[in-house]
């Protein structure tokens, strides 16, 4: 999502907010592509073992659909209806792709994943609901699975997308994750200098939260 794009609900993680928003065409985050950062990630790494991942607040899918192009079982789950939809138009020649309605953060998962991919879900919810985000996490992902982050590092607070810095995220994740690396990625044009890319493993021994 982009800078200074509306006066967000003070619920803008509801169904009608997001749905109201593509009913209105009013996606400033829509891209029309792939994550760059995601493109590169897995041009690199074509050697890593193909499993399941979970791309949570998918949006039209063009992030699921990259993973999937690259052999992975990819799975987008967002909270509005109409993303859904476009993102299993955009699927239909992609059988390894697929794309389901869910609530990330409140939701049971329908099995555990080997990764989780994190674009635009983080920036999007309110800041007070993170704990809930890690927590959703933990729980949706394998013992021993990998998490991948394209953060937005703004100073925004008055989103969405809502700012978050580095400090933040090690603070919040470095107790459940080994943190593998971390780079700046090639980003779209607007975004260039503002994304962070980290690469996580779940650490032996940490348990699901409820």
């Amino acid at each position: 999502m982009e800078q200074g794009e509306r006066t967000p609900s003070l619920f803008c993680m509801s169904e009608e907010y997001w749905e109201e928003r593509y009913q209105s065409k009013d996606m400033p985050w829509e891209k029309g592509a792939p994550s760059p950062g995601l493109v590169d990630f897995l041009a690199d790494h074509a050697e890593l073992p193909r499993g399941t991942v979970c791309v949570p607040g998918c949006g039209t899918g063009h992030d699921a659909l990259a993973w999937a192009g690259s052999g992975f079982r990819a799975y987008g789950y967002d909270l509005a209806p109409s993303a859904i939809r476009l993102s299993t138009e955009r699927a239909a020649a992609q059988p390894s792709a697929r794309f389901r309605l869910a609530d990330f953060l409140h939701d049971r998962p329908p099995f555990a994943f080997d990764w989780m991919f994190e674009h635009t879900l983080f920036c999007a919810i309110q800041p007070s609901e993170r704990d809930d985000y890690v927590r959703a996490v933990l729980r949706w992902l394998k013992p021993d699975g990998q998490y991948l982050a394209v953060n937005y590092l703004i100073p925004d607070e008055d989103g969405p997308p809502f700012g978050t810095t580095r400090d933040e995220l090690w603070r919040r994740f470095s107790p459940h994750f080994e943190l593998l690396k971390e780079w700046v990625p090639r980003s779209y044009p607007n975004r260039t200098g503002l994304e962070l890319m980290l690469w996580w493993r779940r650490k032996p021994g940490i348990p699901a939260k409820a």
